[in-house]
């Protein structure tokens, strides 16, 4: 850029990118994506945990206010898409099943569990991994994103001292647009990393929680049905 050519207003986030290379350009534009790719998995994971920790507290309170397990399982409906419905009528149709076999042995009390248990682990397994579906993303861009910024960087300090080899002039006019160049592909790489890493922090911890919400709930359940069968067997 000619010295004699900057303004202020050669310094606005615009005008940088405009005015920089095109290898600065591919980096920060490369960076604003992937930035707007976290935000895009943030927001839907903030959303998603509400809504199924929300769904969670209500049928946890259905469960423990006191009506029978067979009126919670068929208010749920059909297909709910909520794991702990599913859970609780995969385990009510088990036993259903084997209650109408008639009297029940230890043995068949054993295997009915290990069927419920394998059932419910199944579902919490699938559940957890679509809950943590996108995390591995935000965990690319957190690590990635800075480096990749560094390079911009790196990139724009080498245009500096071109500029400097050049023209011949040390002159801060002379290296000053290449400089914020390089510092502003760094601040873009920062922006894309800084919200992706404590996203991923945080929702790595939520959906432990949820899973461990699951077991709990499959465990509670679980117990649920022996005592039942314990009872009337």
């Amino acid at each position: 850029m000619d010295p004699a050519a900057i303004t202020p207003q050669s310094f606005d986030l615009l005008s940088i990118f405009l005015n920089s290379d095109w290898v600065v350009k591919l980096v920060m534009i490369g960076l604003a994506a992937s930035s707007l790719w976290s935000w895009t998995i943030i927001l839907d994971k903030l959303f998603r945990f509400h809504r199924l920790n929300r769904e969670a507290d209500k049928f946890e309170d259905a469960v423990s206010s006191g009506r029978s397990l067979e009126d919670v399982a068929a208010e749920a409906g059909e297909r709910p898409t909520h794991p702990l419905p599913r859970m609780l009528q995969g385990a009510m149709k088990e036993w259903r099943e084997t209650r109408a076999k008639g009297a029940v042995s230890e043995g068949q009390v054993a295997f009915l569990i290990q069927r419920i248990d394998r059932q419910m682990d199944t579902i919490i397994a699938r559940e957890s991994a679509r809950v943590e579906n996108g995390l591995g993303i935000l965990a690319i861009v957190a690590t990635a994103s800075p480096f990749v910024g560094l390079f911009g960087t790196v990139w724009g300090i080498m245009r500096s001292f071109q500029a400097i080899a050049i023209q011949k002039n040390t002159s801060l006019a002379i290296v000053a647009p290449s400089i914020a160049e390089a510092l502003f592909a760094t601040a873009i790489g920062l922006v894309a990393a800084i919200p992706a890493y404590i996203a991923f922090n945080a929702f790595s911890t939520s959906a432990g929680k949820y899973s461990a919400r699951l077991e709990g709930f499959a465990d509670d359940l679980s117990t649920a049905i022996q005592r039942r069968l314990a009872e009337r067997g």
